[in-house]
C-alpha cells in the first residue's frame, strides 16, 4: 500500500503526458512511490477530492514545466500548482517540498510559473528523460534518516547568451560552479551507484515462476536490469473463463459470465479492473500470467472455468498474485442458474477480501444493480453481449438488439438489458441506419434509457445511454452533460463511461477534461483499439494532430478492422498538411463513407478536382441526405461557402447528429466568421 508520507506527486499539462509517464516510470523503477493521475485514480475516487488529498499528504511535489504549461492560461494542473504553493507556505524552510522540472527550453523566469516555483532551482529533464542522478536525489530527499536539504534559492536569471540551456546529454540540476557543488554531485553520483547495485540485486532475486510446472524459471541472461514491475495496488484483470461444458456453442455463456463477473468487480469502487476487451485479448493464447499482468498493468489476475449442465452451473475460480506468481485464493461453486447474480456477488467479495480491500458502502447492492434472477433472461442477455463484442457491424448490432429484446421479454425489469439495448440503438442510428430508421432508432434508444433510469437510478449504463441520445439524437447538450457527469460519478472505473464522458467533453470544447477521461479509458482498457481511437478523436478535435495520428496508428496496430481509424487518421494527416499520407490512409478503405469524406477534400488539395467530385458523387449516391453535415464540411474545405451554408441549413432541418461537433470541428473553420454559421451555433445552445 502507498505510504503518503513518501509519495511524490507529478503534476503536468495533458499535452505533456508522455514526458510525465517517462519520469514516473523512472522514479518507480528506482523504488519511489509516485502519484500520477493517469494510472493511480481507481474506481470510486472522487477526482477532485483525491487530487487534493494526495497534494495535502505527498512528500514531494514535482510540477512539470514546459511551453505547453506556458501556453495554457487555464487547466486543472494550475489548480494543482496553487494547492502545492499554498501548502508550501506551511512547510518549514529547511524542508524540501517543491521540486520543479522543466522538459524543454522554457526559461526559469517564465511569468506564468508561480513565483514560489521560480524561487527554487529547476531540474532539466528534456522530453522526460530521467537520469539516475535525479532518481537518487529524489530518494535522498525522501529518506527520513537524513535531514532533507532545504530548497535552494534561485540566483537572478542571467542572459541566455551567458548561461545557455543545459545540453540534452546532461539533464541534471542547474549548476553553480563551486567546489561545494562538485562535492554534492560526487555524493549524489555515489548514492545513485549504490542504489543501482542494490536495486539490480533486488530485481535479480525476483525470479519468475514457470507457468508450466510451478518451478522457478531459469535466471535471465546477464545485462541491464529491467524496470521493476510496479502495478497500481488493488488492480486486477479477469481472464475469460474456460468453457468446460463440452459444447462450443456454450462459449457465449462462459464468456458472458466472465464479463458479468468483471463488471461486478468493477462496481467495487476500491478496485481498478482492466476492461473486458483488453482482458479478452488473451483468449485462446498461451500467454503466461506475468506477461498478461505487465501488458494490462495489474497486480492480480483472476481466471477459472465454467461448466453448464441444464439449469445448473459449476464455476471454478482462482486468484493469482501477478508479481509473485503465487495463488491468493481459489474456490469452486455449484449453483442453479437463477442464483448466478448472487454468485457474482459472492465471488467478487471473496476476491476483494483476498486482495485485502476494505469494502465501503453497500457492495452487494452495487454488484447486483440492474441484474436479473431469471435464467432465460440472463441467457438471452449474454448472447446479446457476445454479438456486439464479436463484430462491430450492422448485422451484429441487429442480432444484439434482438437478443436484448428477448431478455427484456423474459424480465421486463432487467435494467442492464434495457441500458445495453439503448446504447446499441444509439450506435446503430449514428453508423448504420438510413432515412426514417435513424429517427426511429433514436426514439427507441431514448425510451430504453428513460426506463433504465426509472428502474435503476444508480446504474451508470442507463445515464450513459441517455447522454448518448441527448447529445446526438436530441442535440440537448446541457442535459447530455448532466447525464454524462452522473454516469462518470457512478462508475469512474468503467472504461466505456470514461470514453462516453470524453466524447461529450471534446464536443463541448472541454478538451482538458476530455483528454483526461480518454487517457483514463486507455489505462483501464489498454488493448482495446476503441479506447485508442477514442483518445485519437479527442486529440484530433483538440487540434493535437500529430498526437492523433500516433493514437490512430496505435489503434490500428491492435486491430486492422477499425474503418473509422483509417479515415480519421487521414483527416489528422490532412490537418497537418500532409496530403499524401492523408490520401494513403483513406484509400485503404475507400468504400467507407468517412473515408470518402476524407478523400473528397484531400484529392481537392492535391489538385485532383475531378477525382474529388467523383468521390462526392459516390457518397451522395450511397448516403443521400443522411450525411448532410459531411457535405457541408466538404464544401467548406473546397472554399464553396454558399453551398456549405446551404447544406448546414439542411442539417438543421434534418436535426443531423453531426451538428453536435460543429463547435470544435476543424473542417468547419472556414465558415466560423459567417453570420449564418454563427447563428446556427447560437441556436444549438452549447453550454459555456
Amino acid at each position: 500500500m502507498t505510504d503518503p508520507g513518501r509519495e511524490v506527486f507529478l503534476s503536468y499539462a495533458s499535452q505533456d503526458a508522455e514526458a510525465a509517464l517517462k519520469i514516473c516510470e523512472a522514479l518507480r523503477a528506482g523504488g519511489v512511490e509516485v502519484f500520477l493521475d493517469q494510472s493511480e485514480l481507481r474506481g470510486g475516487d472522487a477526482w477532485d477530492q483525491s487530487i487534493r488529498k494526495h497534494i495535502k499528504t505527498c512528500a514531494l511535489f514535482i510540477p512539470i514545466i514546459s511551453q505547453n504549461t506556458h501556453a495554457r492560461a487555464e487547466g486543472y494542473f494550475r489548480l494543482e500548482w496553487k494547492l502545492a504553493v499554498d501548502r508550501s507556505h506551511l512547510i518549514s524552510a529547511d524542508q524540501a517540498f517543491l521540486l520543479p522540472v522543466v522538459i524543454d527550453e522554457t526559461r526559469d523566469d517564465d511569468e506564468r510559473v508561480p513565483e514560489r516555483f521560480r524561487e527554487v532551482q529547476w531540474t532539466q529533464l528534456p522530453g522526460g528523460a530521467t537520469p539516475g542522478e535525479f532518481v537518487a536525489r529524489v530518494l535522498r530527499l525522501l529518506t527520513p534518516e537524513s535531514k532533507p536539504a532545504p530548497a535552494v534559492p534561485r540566483r537572478p536569471a542571467a542572459p541566455a547568451s551567458v548561461f545557455p540551456p543545459a545540453s540534452p546529454a546532461t539533464p541534471a540540476v542547474l549548476r553553480r560552479p563551486t567546489a561545494a557543488l562538485l562535492a554534492i554531485l560526487a555524493g549524489v553520483v555515489a548514492l545513485a551507484l549504490a542504489y543501482f547495485i542494490i536495486d539490480k540485486f533486488w530485481i535479480s532475486k525476483r525470479v519468475p515462476v514457470s507457468a508450466e510446472n510451478g518451478t522457478l524459471a531459469p535466471a535471465a541472461p546477464s545485462g541491464p536490469a529491467p524496470a521493476a514491475f510496479a502495478p497500481p495496488p488493488h488492480s486486477i484483470a479477469v481472464l475469460p473463463f474456460l468453457n468446460m461444458s463440452g459444447n462450443k456453442d456454450q462459449e457465449y455463456f462462459s464468456d458472458g459470465l466472465t464479463e458479468e463477473l468483471l463488471n461486478s468487480l468493477a462496481r467495487i469502487n476500491e478496485l481498478q479492473v482492466a476492461a473486458r476487451t483488453s482482458a479478452f485479448m488473451f483468449k485462446g493464447k498461451d500467454t503466461d500470467i506475468g506477461t498478461i499482468a505487465r501488458k494490462l498493468n495489474v497486480a492480480a489476475v483472476l481466471e477459472g472455468s465454467v461448466r453448464r449442465s441444464g439449469h445448473t452451473v459449476r464455476i471454478t475460480a482462482q486468484l493469482i498474485n501477478a508479481v509473485t506468481g503465487f495463488h491468493l485464493w481459489s474456490d469452486t461453486y455449484d449453483r442453479d442458474l437463477g442464483d448466478v447474480l448472487k454468485l457474482q456477488t459472492e465471488i467478487a467479495t471473496e476476491v476483494a477480501s483476498a486482495l485485502k480491500v476494505t469494502l465501503l458502502g453497500d457492495v452487494v447492492a452495487r454488484i447486483e444493480l440492474g441484474g436479473t434472477h431469471n435464467p432465460a433472461a440472463l441467457d438471452a442477455y449474454l448472447r446479446g453481449r457476445k454479438a456486439v463484442t464479436v463484430a462491430h457491424t450492422a448485422s451484429a448490432m441487429e442480432a444484439a438488439i434482438a437478443a436484448y429484446t428477448e431478455a427484456i421479454r423474459f424480465d421486463p425489469h432487467y435494467a442492464l438489458a434495457l441500458a445495453n439495448r439503448s446504447i446499441t440503438f444509439n450506435s446503430y442510428a449514428s453508423e448504420f441506419a438510413n432515412g426514417a430508421a435513424i429517427r426511429e432508432c433514436y426514439e427507441k434508444a431514448q425510451a430504453d434509457a428513460r426506463r433504465t433510469i426509472e428502474l435503476a437510478p444508480d446504474l451508470a449504463e442507463g445515464h450513459l445511454a441517455f447522454a448518448g441520445f441527448l447529445m446526438s439524437g436530441a442535440l440537448d447538450f446541457a442535459r447530455a452533460g448532466q447525464e454524462a457527469e452522473r454516469a462518470l460519478a457512478l462508475a469512474p472505473g468503467n472504461a466505456q463511461v470514461q470514453g462516453g464522458y470524453a466524447e461529450y467533453g471534446y464536443r463541448m470544447g472541454r478538451f482538458d477534461a476530455a483528454i483526461t477521461a480518454a487517457r483514463r479509458a486507455v489505462v483501464l482498457d489498454p488493448l482495446n483499439p476503441s479506447t485508442h481511437s477514442g483518445l485519437a478523436l479527442v486529440l484530433l478535435y483538440a487540434r493535437h494532430f500529430d498526437q492523433a495520428v500516433a493514437a490512430y496508428t496505435e489503434s490500428l496496430s491492435l486491430s486492422q478492422d477499425r474503418l473509422d481509424a483509417y479515415a480519421d487518421r487521414g483527416l489528422a494527416y490532412y490537418a497537418l498538411g500532409d496530403f499524401q499520407n492523408a490520401r494513403s490512409s483513406c484509400e485503404l478503405k475507400p468504400d467507407y463513407w468517412q473515408s470518402q469524406l476524407c478523400l473528397a477534400i484531400t484529392y481537392d488539395k492535391l489538385g485532383r478536382h475531378a477525382d474529388a467530385e467523383g468521390v462526392l458523387a459516390k457518397l451522395r449516391a450511397s448516403q443521400g441526405d443522411d450525411v448532410a453535415y459531411q457535405y457541408a464540411e466538404i464544401y467548406a474545405q473546397w472554399g464553396e461557402t454558399a453551398k456549405a451554408l446551404q447544406w448546414l441549413d439542411t442539417t438543421v432541418r434534418l436535426h443531423d447528429p453531426g451538428l453536435s461537433s460543429i463547435k470544435v470541428d476543424p473542417l468547419m473553420d472556414p465558415l466560423r466568421k459567417e453570420p449564418r454559421f454563427q447563428a446556427i451555433e447560437r441556436e444549438l445552445k452549447f453550454p459555456t
